[in-house]
């Protein structure tokens, strides 16, 4: 049930005149739609990428999910129409009945199967779906090599399939975990191909054959994605004919929106800095939409360098998240402990975040025998402006308590790299925490010494098990509120703050459900409105 982040941030430092390069030459189209965004990009094949949301959209508006969420914070149809359950063990999934691949095959179950297996692959290895859950995988998330069945993926009919877990999940946690991101494969077009051979294919590349709305034609990992509209798509031929994301500083945002080569930014996607927040609220041609507060600018600690609770209290004691979340963040969020948002059901207001107290840090530290010698490594997301002038901020604080903090600034790939080590005391990192599920990303990020925090503890396994199986939404707020207690003890994360972001839609733009979630659920009906 772990899952690494899926999340979005990052750099990409690239001057003006990449505006204007061939590979984004789509700007200069009279029906192409450009989106500024400041993430870097991993790959673009849904085989092994690392599941950050510019890889999940990047991906998802080629080869649709099953679902996705919506604005709402519903789960809503994408492939399948319809998942359900009986016993939160077998779910079955339907395929739509008029959902095809782009030349003209219809899409199946057994593409499905075929995507789950490739997925599962120990050679391919892709470390972010681990599918342990699903009777027939190995503990380690993987099949056998060459596996062309397992015991938990049965297709039933053409269009139905059922996935079998070895323990009860809830509906939410399948689709979030499981629906949400696998992004099926046409199996006649790569059934051919070995495990080996899929991991580096180019045609991922430039596909020819997919059910999305869109095809990529070109990217630069650093740069830009471009894509052209798939013509053939199942659910209408996209009314924008080109569609190209931007990779640029967050520095070039509001210039990007003024002169329109910009037409939209993203919450999850886009750090766009808080000294333009109010420019861009100005401009004449753009609409502001502040997202719900769901995006967690979450630090986690290394547990296993940082091993004392009192040093890592004594981090939180010692910084002023609330006048870092006034004065860099202009207010635009909120300050907890622990995970959940007011965004999400399962919030507990009851639960009051740690103060600022400088005094209750160096006795803490004291306490823990801390000489004040160690010099700890904080890694920063380079691509969030904001957040590294927090981090300066917030290094000064712990220095006034006593704890020395270098701070290392990295791109998001990096950082993704370096997670994946245990060569950091802590690192930070925009985290969005689906709040229609967060048990996924909570207990993978709490699931003991192969996690980012190298934290685990029974209590919050029981109380994170009791949501799989919690029958109100109560009874849900309950247990998480046993876990966000649990991580305001322990400390093996923390958050700086939460953000309210801000987006932006050129009003030549209709039909843009300009939200956190949902923004491509029907961007085939995207239209430019002279």
């Amino acid at each position: 049930m772990k899952r690494f982040i899926r999340k979005a941030l990052g750099l990409a430092l690239i001057s003006a005149m990449l505006f204007t390069m061939a590979g984004c030459g789509a700007s200069e189209e009279q029906n192409s739609v450009n989106i500024g965004i400041t993430d870097s990009l991993g790959g673009v094949n849904s085989l092994t990428v690392d599941q950050t949301w510019i890889n999940k959209y990047a991906i998802g508006l080629q080869f649709l999910p099953l679902v996705d969420l919506d604005g709402d914070l519903n789960f809503v149809p994408m492939l399948a129409d319809s998942i359900t359950t009986d016993d939160n063990i077998n779910f079955t999934v339907h395929i739509n009945d008029d959902a095809k691949w782009s030349d003209g095959t219809p899409v199946t179950a057994e593409d499905v199967e075929f995507t789950f297996l490739r997925l599962a692959s120990p050679v391919i290895g892709n470390p972010t779906m681990l599918l342990y859950a699903f009777e027939g995988v190995g503990d380690d998330g993987f099949v056998e090599e060459g596996a062309d069945s397992v015991e938990g993926v049965k297709v039933i009919d053409e269009k139905t399939i059922q996935f079998t877990t070895k323990y009860p999940i809830a509906i939410t946690t399948f689709e979030n975990t499981y629906a949400f991101y696998i992004h099926t494969l046409p199996k006649h077009i790569l059934k051919d191909y070995s495990e080996a051979e899929l991991m580096t294919l180019d045609w991922f590349n430039h596909p020819d054959v997919v059910d999305g709305p869109y095809i990529l034609t070109e990217y630069d990992v650093d740069h830009f994605i471009s894509y052209k509209a798939n013509t053939d798509y199942w659910k209408g031929a996209p009314k924008i004919s080109n569609l190209n994301f931007k990779i640029v500083d967050s520095s070039q945002i509001y210039a990007g929106l003024q002169s329109g080569e910009i037409d939209m930014t993203h919450h999850t996607m886009t750090a766009i800095p808080q000294e333009d927040y109010e420019n861009i609220e100005a401009l004449d041609n753009i609409d502001v939409v502040y997202g719900s507060p769901v995006t967690n600018q979450s630090v986690f600690i290394q547990t296993k360098n940082i091993t004392d609770k009192r040093v890592r209290q004594a981090l939180v004691y010692a910084i002023d998240r609330n006048k870092i979340l006034n004065e860099l963040m202009k207010g635009h969020g909120e300050v907890v402990d622990g995970f959940l948002s007011s965004a999400g059901p399962f919030y507990d207001d009851s639960i009051t975040p740690m103060p600022y107290d400088p005094e209750k840090a160096k006795e803490l530290l004291y306490e823990a025998g801390w000489d004040g010698s160690q010099t700890l490594r904080f890694y920063v997301n380079s691509g969030d402006g904001a957040f590294v002038n927090a981090a300066q901020v917030m290094v000064a604080q712990w220095a006034e308590v006593g704890i020395d903090v270098e701070v290392q600034t990295v791109d998001l790939a990096t950082l993704m790299t370096i997670a994946g080590t245990t060569d950091y005391d802590f690192f930070a990192v925009q985290y969005t925490y689906a709040p229609a599920d967060p048990y996924p990303d909570v207990s993978w990020l709490l699931g003991g010494e192969d996690s980012w925090t190298g934290y685990g503890d029974d209590e919050i396994n029981q109380a994170l098990e009791g949501t799989q199986t919690a029958g109100s939404v109560d009874e849900i707020r309950d247990y998480y509120s046993i876990v966000d207690k649990k991580v305001q003890e322990d400390v093996p994360m923390f958050s700086a703050y939460i953000i309210s972001a801000q987006g932006a839609v050129n009003k030549k733009l209709k039909g843009v459900n300009a939200d956190v979630y949902g923004v491509f659920t029907n961007v085939q009906d995207w239209e430019i409105v002279k």
